[in-house]
């Protein structure tokens, strides 16, 4: 169990998932949480890291900092986003071991599972056929920092665990109209062809692919059971074990936002992995469940939208 007062190091405190994170802990009444920007200190650069750990001895981490988008920017840039995830999170997850961190959190995607994984997908199924091909380099980035804590724990008896969230969605999203994941895009999407009357909005592919959403202060709250109650070198999948269609998630989004107009379907833009649904008995044989239900999220997430332009503006 962390203490109360014990040294907690959110790394990426500043996007969706970090923040998320962040608010749980004050939720629970945990009082020394350490956070660095960007510009306080690059997660890229080992020097700065090293540093960063040698002075401030953090005792517990969370590392959800990580770059991310959607389909177009993950094709479109997929050295870069190799590289600058491999870096960050081997950078933070060595340094945590040089300095005796007591426990680690490693936040990867559903993403490192492969691309025809039986479905739901547990846990084991890792590694075990070729992976989608749209975000490959992502992918094998969390797969090698999930890995290196495995092989941390097994050679040197660390306590660092993994988990495997499924799409995520909440306050300070990228809503990016090309660059952020679907969720958000569409919130953006809808919310400006209602301001523009707009009479049809187009989206990619067909809307067959099945999807399953998770409100990340759900994760969070999560995130913080799983670093008290959790150790093991197998990775914890984190979702709501439910499933909807691209078309359907599309459909609620127009009308939590209040557009009615026509929604028509670009059939030459990829669909991505036909179906993406967790295997979630693992958490919930630990004692978790979420709590928020999709429509009530989106309708949380709208608000944020509104309410945060610094988001909007992205």
């Amino acid at each position: 169990m962390m203490e109360k007062d014990a040294k907690i190091y959110v790394a990426g405190h500043r996007g969706m998932v970090g923040s998320a994170i962040v608010r749980e802990l004050e939720r629970q009444g945990y009082t020394t949480i350490i956070t660095r920007t960007h510009k306080e200190l690059d997660l890229s650069r080992q020097d700065a890291v090293e540093k960063f750990f040698a002075e401030e001895k953090p005792e517990y981490v969370f590392l959800a900092a990580a770059k991310v988008g959607g389909i177009m920017a993950n094709q479109s840039a997929l050295a870069d986003f190799m590289y600058d995830n491999m870096m960050m999170e081997m950078n933070v997850i060595h340094a945590a071991w040089q300095n005796n961190c007591k426990k680690l959190e490693f936040l990867g995607s559903s993403c490192i599972y492969p691309c025809m994984a039986p479905q739901p997908m547990k846990e084991n199924c890792l590694l075990t056929s070729e992976l989608e091909k749209t975000n490959e380099a992502y992918a094998l980035a969390k797969i090698s920092g999930l890995k290196y804590c495995e092989f941390l724990n097994r050679q040197y008896g660390t306590d660092y665990i993994s988990v495997m969230p499924t799409n995520l969605y909440g306050p300070n999203d990228n809503y990016h109209p090309t660059n952020s994941h679907v969720l958000p895009a569409l919130i953006r999407r809808f919310h400006e062809a209602k301001e523009q009357n707009l009479p049809l909005v187009t989206c990619w592919g067909d809307g067959s692919p099945l999807r399953e959403f998770l409100y990340v202060d759900d994760l969070a709250n999560l995130c913080v059971f799983l670093m008290n109650y959790y150790s093991g070198n197998e990775t914890v999948n984190a979702g709501s074990g439910k499933e909807l269609t691209i078309k359907e998630l599309t459909e609620l989004v127009a009308k939590v936002i209040g557009y009615t107009g026509e929604i028509c379907w670009d059939l030459s833009k990829p669909n991505g992995t036909p179906r993406k649904l967790l295997d979630v008995s693992k958490s919930a044989s630990l004692g978790w469940h979420y709590t928020t239900e999709l429509e009530e999220g989106i309708c949380l997430s709208y608000d944020d939208f509104l309410n945060n332009p610094l988001r909007a503006e992205r």
